[in-house]
């Protein structure tokens, strides 16, 4: 448990939404940048696919670079809810750059896609450690693999710490409204007043 909170009782009311991708900025107007543009403007299209894949076979590309290549062919592969193969690329963007905070967070929502939600949380967690970029997709990431866990009371946390840093993202508000929180004080039995003893009278 990550921490007690003063609620007893919580329901989510429906299932748990999409997991959310972050793209790796790639800049110098290659390939590479075109392929970090198409993941950052959430393109699941074959044809930009391709253009990260040149990019990968022709480019000469520093590790970081390289890494964050693959985490964006992986993000085009994720919005064509391409789970596994999306999962390979963050793989290989780990291999190339153990450090890199976005590849866990992406790593993650394939696998939320993928129904491995115990590892989808411990990715999470590695991103955070490292000091992700935009950490509110790190804990809507995780709220959602703890919703398919059935850690409700977790997720409603993690939903509420992703609002607190990003306060006007709809889709964060959308998930909160879900869920319904009792007040542990509301469960507690009524206790009757002690009744005083009687007095023997002079």
């Amino acid at each position: 448990m990550r921490g007690h909170a003063a609620w007893l009782g919580l329901a989510a009311l429906a299932l748990a939404g999409p997991a959310a991708a972050q793209a790796v900025d790639v800049w110098g107007g290659g390939l590479a940048s075109a392929c970090s543009a198409a993941a950052q403007g959430g393109s699941s299209s074959i044809r930009d696919e391709r253009v990260c894949t040149q990019s990968l076979e022709t480019e000469q590309l520093i590790p970081l670079d390289r890494a964050g290549t693959y985490v964006n062919r992986g993000i085009i592969k994720l919005h064509a809810k391409r789970y596994a193969e999306a999962l390979a690329d963050f793989n290989t963007a780990i291999r190339y750059k153990a450090d890199l905070a976005e590849a866990y967070v992406n790593r993650a929502a394939a696998r939320i896609g993928l129904r491995q939600f115990k590892d989808s949380v411990s990715d999470i967690d590695n991103a955070l450690i490292l000091n992700v970029k935009e950490p509110e997709k790190a804990y809507y990431n995780r709220a959602v693999a703890y919703e398919y866990l059935d850690d409700e009371k977790d997720a409603w946390l993690d939903y509420n710490k992703a609002l607190q840093l990003a306060p006007d993202w709809p889709l964060v508000k959308q998930q909160l409204a879900r869920f319904t929180v009792s007040h542990p004080l509301d469960a507690l039995p009524t206790v009757a007043s002690p009744t005083p003893e009687a007095k023997p009278q002079p």
